[in-house]
């Protein structure tokens, strides 16, 4: 999640005082009494991105436990969805992404991970919560005991989906290819929230337009000659050539894309050889793309096929061994829908009260698989926030010189449970609320 909000300033001067729903308190029971240890198991727990098996199963079985709630696993691999079904009314669904990540954990948490997986890439690696993705689906299941305890409060049908791979952003596709949307009632209002390391815990923050850059994964290999290394003249060495390559996209960025418009070419990886005095015949490079809109996306991306190709010209690449670029998973903008978000935010304003809703900015290039669900061909209206996962003092330490705040994916990444899932469980209950509340004029 890769935001960090800079100011605290009020997003709503005029919104009444906070008065709190009355169900709030039985949120904060529900954390000491049960949401609480299983947050604790979850962050123990984690698992690689489709290979998220005991992490469903137990998401299965809390949700099973709503009264009223229908269950369906194996949605798009190991997702979850789960249905609350009460009279007419619109359909709005509530998503959690549940998948750690390939890190080892060094927060010094008591409950720190020592958990290890097999990827989906053959590679068995360490793996974390590194996202805060546990603090996520627990307070799915928070808010769908509150939606359930409030029955009488909201018409409608709710639909919980709990997604897997966000981090590979492939899980929201896998489900929608699935039948989500068709094996299941399809939404009208899409919603989403993702705990920021970065934001003051007990605040939100939402935009009005995008919320989330493209990203794009893009592996590139560079074949070469292999030959010993003190006669590098007997054969093409890819070294030489993928670093030629590293220089040569970030051009795409500073000599071919409007300044004003944000893009990222970041090469995360680069392997090749195994000795100092050969020289290999492959090398591989593994490349993160992003982008604010679809036309400077497909710039980027169309740029990094036209580069790496002339890399082999300019070197004199026969055709048969020609580096070769391939985009292996993507997903587009993440964009709130703009008269939802207004809705929501005020609807926040008056949950939490104004001074915990701050003005959305753009810090990063940070992405979220959510766009899938929310595809203006869907006509589904989407409604992505953030969630303060960080005690205020840790973030004024920080700023006044202090231990910095870990950012998500960092091995050091932690956030506070409690009030990270406590303001996601109240304000999502408040948003649903709203939306399939008698008020609501749907």
């Amino acid at each position: 999640m890769r935001q960090l909000i800079a100011t605290a300033a009020c997003l709503f001067a005029a919104t009444p005082a906070m008065a709190e729903p009355d169900w709030a308190p039985a949120v904060r029971a529900d954390y000491k009494a049960s949401l609480g240890q299983m947050w604790d198991w979850f962050h123990r727990n984690p698992e690689l991105s489709f290979k998220e098996v005991k992490t469903a199963e137990r998401m299965a079985t809390e949700l099973r436990a709503v009264p009223g709630m229908q269950v369906t696993t194996g949605v798009g691999g190991t997702g979850v969805v789960g249905m609350l079904r009460n009279g007419a009314g619109p359909t709005v669904l509530v998503r959690a992404d549940m998948d750690g990540l390939p890190v080892e954990e060094k927060s010094g948490l008591p409950n720190a991970s020592k958990a290890r997986q097999v990827g989906v890439d053959g590679v068995e690696a360490p793996v974390m919560h590194a996202c805060g993705h546990d603090t996520h689906i627990t307070a799915m299941v928070g808010t769908a005991r509150r939606l359930a305890a409030l029955k009488d409060r909201w018409k409608g049908t709710i639909v919980f989906i709990v997604q897997p791979a966000e981090e590979r952003v492939g899980g929201a596709k896998a489900m929608l290819a699935d039948g989500l949307y068709s094996r299941f009632p399809k939404p009208d209002y899409a919603l989403a929230f993702h705990v920021a390391a970065g934001l003051p815990a007990g605040m939100v923050s939402a935009s009005e337009g995008i919320q989330y850059s493209s990203s794009d994964s893009v592996d590139i290999d560079v074949p070469g000659i292999g030959a010993h290394g003190a006669s590098p003249h007997a054969g093409k060495d890819p070294v030489y050539m993928a670093s030629q390559l590293v220089i040569a996209l970030q051009g795409l960025i500073s000599r071919e894309r409007q300044p004003l418009d944000p893009g990222v070419i970041t090469v995360g990886s680069f392997h090749a050889g195994l000795k100092h005095n050969i020289i290999s015949d492959m090398a591989k490079l593994q490349v993160t793309v992003r982008a604010n809109d679809e036309s400077t996306r497909k710039q980027l991306l169309d740029g990094i096929q036209r580069v790496t190709t002339g890399i082999g010209t300019l070197n004199g690449m026969p055709a048969d061994k020609m580096p070769t670029a391939k985009v292996i998973e993507g997903t587009p903008t993440t964009i709130n829908d703009a008269p939802l978000a207004r809705r929501l935010n005020a609807v926040m304003a008056t949950t939490l009260g104004a001074k915990n809703v701050v003005p959305f900015e753009q810090t990063g290039m940070g992405a979220e698989d959510f766009a899938y669900l929310v595809q203006p061909d869907s006509k589904v209206k989407g409604y992505y926030f953030a969630v303060g996962g960080t005690p205020m003092a840790d973030i004024t330490a920080a700023k006044n010189g202090g231990p910095p705040v870990p950012s998500h994916h960092s091995p050091l990444f932690k956030v506070a449970p409690e009030p990270s899932i406590v303001t996601g469980t109240i304000a999502m209950t408040a948003a649903v609320l709203d939306l399939l509340g008698p008020q609501s004029g749907n």
